[in-house]
């Protein structure tokens, strides 16, 4: 009685073609559905997954000596102690020092202090005259008022969003709890899952394997290398800000763990402006050391603790990297970092089985 087949065991017999279309065509419609019911929610399952494989070598250690339910729990609870309790508390500082930042950009006279270093700079004065020869106009006001119009709208629309963040608390612990739970389920079943969507999947099973190998390798990459790296650069970049008595710390230290995973520029883009602005203001040493603070900083992260903790799997044009980024931030928003670069790599790794596989079937086809 055991050794019985069910029917969804028995091998299909007497499948006529207009039988297999009409069930692919239902099968491509429950698909469909399912993905607008989970629509929604494709943000939180991508950030659990991330995390789910981030925190995984944590779970299997709990699992040595606790059950599975339990060692999950743990798991969770770390990622709610290091991930949520921080990002609460920083979006409540960001609130109100992203209003700070519209109001400097506002009211500040550093634009008149960097209007009057370039009127009296001899590099610049040269410069305008040779502009003014080949019929460009070029004004300080130009770009102090841009430095200007940058900062107001700069910080004025990170108001808009952490206000926005900060008003709506309730949803965002509801969001995040949702993740946990699904970080919970993810971190006792993702083994079944893959296999499942391994077996579902008409590729071959060695295409889907590393289908989902490189994708988690883009994904360590990201969340171990950039990510962690990157809230290392905030936090000392902000810490940095803090010790120097620039303005808003807490922002532009977040603004640096998103600048982090750029490569080439990073945080860079804060870090050289802001020793610009302490020459500008005649603090020059500060601004020397603070420039010097960048490079010492930016070099060790790239060169020291990113190979320590990505390794050399992960190979990615620099171009590449940058552009996959910049387009994923203009596209999804924030999660752009994320989603651009798995979707440059499933790309890259579907062009790589065309060329071995598919490449000389298709011309001979």
């Amino acid at each position: 009685m055991d050794n019985q087949l069910t029917p969804y065991d028995q091998q299909p017999q007497g499948l006529s073609p207009m039988g297999v279309k009409f069930f692919l065509l239902v099968f491509f419609i429950s698909i469909f559905f399912l993905g607008k019911i989970l629509w929604p929610f494709w943000s939180i399952l991508v950030l659990s997954f991330l995390l789910s494989s981030l925190f995984r070598p944590i779970y299997a250690l709990f699992n040595r000596k606790l059950p599975p339910k339990s060692a999950s729990v743990l798991t969770c609870l770390l990622v709610v102690t290091i991930v949520f309790i921080p990002l609460l508390f920083f979006t409540l500082a960001l609130t109100e020092e992203a209003l700070g930042l519209y109001q400097w950009g506002r009211d500040s006279r550093v634009g008149l202090k960097l209007q009057e270093f370039i009127q009296e700079s001899p590099i610049i004065v040269n410069l305008r005259n040779y502009l003014g020869e080949v019929g460009f106009d070029f004004r300080p006001s130009q770009v102090t008022d841009t430095l200007s119009y940058l900062a107001k709208t700069g910080g004025l629309f990170l108001y808009n969003q952490a206000s926005s963040w900060a008003a709506n608390i309730l949803q965002f612990v509801v969001l995040f709890f949702m993740m946990i739970l699904v970080i919970f389920f993810l971190l006792i079943d993702q083994p079944r899952l893959i296999e499942f969507i391994i077996r579902l999947s008409p590729l071959p099973d060695d295409e889907d394997r590393l289908l989902l190998g490189k994708f988690e390798e883009i994904a360590n990459a990201i969340l171990k290398g950039n990510g962690i790296c990157g809230l290392i650069q905030g936090i000392l970049g902000g810490a940095m800000f803090s010790i120097l008595g620039l303005n808003s710390p807490i922002l532009w230290g977040g603004v640096m763990v998103v600048l982090a995973f750029l490569p080439i520029f990073g945080i860079g883009l804060v870090m050289i402006p802001a020793a610009i602005i302490l020459v500008v203001n005649g603090n020059v040493g500060q601004g020397i050391f603070l420039f010097f603070f960048y490079l010492i900083l930016s070099l060790a992260m790239e060169y020291l603790f990113k190979p320590k903790l990505v390794g050399d799997q992960v190979k990615m044009h620099t171009l590449l990297v940058f552009l996959s980024i910049i387009g994923g931030l203009s596209v999804y928003g924030v999660l752009g970092i994320i989603y651009g670069p798995l979707i440059v790599t499933a790309f890259l790794t579907l062009s790589e089985i065309y060329l071995k596989k598919y490449d000389d079937y298709i011309q001979k086809h």
